[in-house]
């Protein structure tokens, strides 16, 4: 019987991505070792029952049907707007993600982001490096406290719920806006307070993105919401890049219509918005928001036991559906 073949865009960290690279059961593809100048051209080389996708990989309807035996697409990411779930499942191939797993570690990312915004830690970084610092002064690197300030999180689900408990630890107040309510237990365990965005936008100190992309929430961050924020408000995102017109965002800050931001993640990934690169009150990170050997390890292992549960007769976890 002929063996099905999985194919994985990239490597990936852990020992489960060693182990199955000699998976008896199956064939096994890298990306970077088949010829082809796209993931498309490759995956009509290989015509894999599974893939194993990145979320920086377009999954689109062109490479979907170039894969005839196509049976499952696994991201090694909880987000999934790179791929083209409807037609996935019109298909009947399955979808899944890689959730849970990675909360802990991007809402340490987003907090981190709030200190370094907060306290200018890359300037003094620099100035350090540079030989200008000549010892402490009064006014050297003032930047703004967390305690008794307003965090506002858009988007309250898994990593929103723990940036909110991480907040707490540091005595900033939780107010949040979400699709719906969320349970009075998470709301009490974190003391948060549910508003609309607009007031939210109005009276947050710093707002924190934390709500999955759809076309319905592109930009949901721009120019008329920086003109509703306070003038010393901070904008972090490690959610998805689309969330925030990032050339809105850059006037705002040039401005100082904001204090300041913090991204993790881009509007047109891996491209930045040039004027932010210029910036002094705005720290960008390379979409870290998931980095710690464990966490990667285990998204790779949870990626690949689905696409094997699919391809073994099963039904897999964390089954992605249309939105």
């Amino acid at each position: 019987m002929k063996k099905k073949r999985i194919l994985f865009t990239s490597e990936l960290p852990g020992n489960s991505f060693k182990e199955n690279l000699n998976h008896n059961e199956f064939e096994i593809f890298l990306a970077e070792d088949i010829e082809g100048e796209t993931l498309q051209k490759k995956v009509e080389k290989v015509n894999p029952s599974g893939i194993i996708a990145l979320l920086s990989d377009k999954i689109d309807k062109n490479v979907i049907d170039s894969a005839p035996a196509l049976e499952v697409i696994s991201n090694y990411a909880v987000g999934y707007n790179n791929i083209d779930v409807t037609y996935c499942h019109e298909k009947g191939i399955y979808v899944t993600n890689t959730p849970d797993v990675l909360t802990d570690a991007t809402a340490d990312i987003a907090i981190l982001l709030i200190l370094m915004v907060s306290r200018r830690a890359v300037s003094s970084d620099r100035f350090v490096r540079t030989g200008h610092f000549k010892g402490w002064g009064p006014q050297l690197f003032v930047g703004k406290s967390l305690q008794n300030k307003k965090l506002g999180i858009i988007g309250m689900g898994r990593i929103g719920l723990a940036v909110a408990k991480r907040a707490v630890a540091f005595g900033m107040d939780v107010i949040y806006c979400n699709r719906n309510k969320v349970e009075k237990e998470k709301e009490k365990a974190v003391n948060a307070q549910y508003v609309e965005i607009e007031q939210l936008l109005k009276e947050s100190d710093f707002i924190s993105l934390h709500l999955p992309y759809t076309p319905e929430v592109n930009h949901l961050i721009g120019k008329n919401e920086f003109g509703i924020m306070k003038k010393d408000a901070v904008l972090i995102n490690t959610a998805r890049g689309p969330l925030v017109d990032e050339k809105a965002l850059c006037e705002a800050l040039i401005s100082g219509e904001i204090y300041g931001a913090g991204l993790d993640v881009y509007e047109n990934e891996p491209a930045v918005e040039k004027g932010l690169m210029d910036l002094e009150n705005v720290v960008l990170l390379p979409h870290i928001g998931s980095a710690t050997e464990e966490t990667r390890s285990e998204m790779a292992e949870m990626a690949i036991s689905g696409c094997i549960s699919v391809l073994s007769g099963s039904v897999p976890e964390n089954i992605v559906k249309p939105f």
